[in-house]
């Protein structure tokens, strides 16, 4: 008995010598076409186009495997330079917008001849109850405790606690704050006070006094602490209750608190 690869091999051989035959008798021409060749010609013929189509048919196979790899290849590259693409594209458009925020600094410091420090907010307290944010400026950049802390819209808060790298900020949403502040129009005096939410109060404003809506609230200057003039928001609602002696008026921030990242920092107000 024959095993599996003997019988490959001899047909091989076997193969390879009707091949050879048929190529010698054909090549001679002192012998003509006799009927062992046509027998083997005709034998070797349908093997020979088996083989050649069987060649076309794994070249094809391979050209096309070779052709998906590169393709493959080409797709994660093209992919690789989209993602890059898209985020230089972001990177520009986050520049572009600061540049924006930064000229609006830029425009407003050269109105005021007070020296500034530009700092950036690195986080945001999470808790319900307080409203601060810390900026990475501290007292090697010249702050101090009770520094002012404004954006181009107007008054952010002031500075509570100082380190040498970073400071905590109180907002003037906090429940804690408080800033003299005056009408703008009307000159009507009161303090503005944080509620720990997006609005403000104006308070000790006497029923008297006019004070109308969408007039805007200004900095008194009188606190020592916020120079004369800044802005701090615009009236929302006022309330007026015969029984008692002051005002309710409600202000809505000029600043959007939610969309700080810059602030400047007045430093030498003393």
């Amino acid at each position: 008995m024959f095993s599996h690869k003997q019988f490959i091999f001899l047909g091989v051989a076997l193969f390879i010598a009707m091949n050879f035959t048929v190529i010698t008798m054909g090549s001679t021409e002192s012998l003509p076409a006799q009927g062992l060749e046509r027998l083997f010609i005709s034998i070797t013929s349908p093997i020979q186009q088996g083989v050649t189509k069987t060649i076309h048919f794994t070249r094809n196979i391979w050209n096309t495997y070779f052709m998906t790899v590169l393709a493959v290849q080409e797709n994660v590259e093209l992919k690789k330079q989209l993602e890059k693409t898209i985020e230089i594209k972001n990177q520009c458009k986050e520049l572009k917008l600061e540049n924006i925020r930064l000229k609006k600094f830029v425009d407003f410091t050269g109105l005021v001849p007070d020296t500034y420090v530009a700092a950036q907010v690195i986080a945001r307290d999470p808790s319900p109850w307080f409203k601060t944010i810390m900026i990475d400026k501290g007292e090697k950049d010249g702050l101090v405790k009770g520094s002012p802390v404004l954006v181009s819209e107007g008054i952010v808060g002031q500075t509570i606690k100082v380190a040498h790298n970073y400071s905590r900020v109180l907002l003037i949403t906090d429940r804690n704050s408080a800033v003299d502040a005056l009408v703008q129009n009307s000159r009507v005096r009161g303090i503005v006070k944080g509620n720990n939410t997006v609005k403000c109060s104006f308070v000790y404003a006497l029923r008297k006094d006019e004070v109308k809506e969408g007039e805007m609230i200004i900095s008194s200057g009188f606190d020592q602490v916020f120079p004369k003039g800044l802005k701090i928001g615009s009236v929302l609602k006022v309330t007026k209750v015969h029984s008692q002696l002051f005002q309710d008026i409600i202000i809505e921030t000029s600043v959007d608190f939610d969309k700080i990242e810059e602030v400047l920092v007045l430093k030498n107000i003393r």
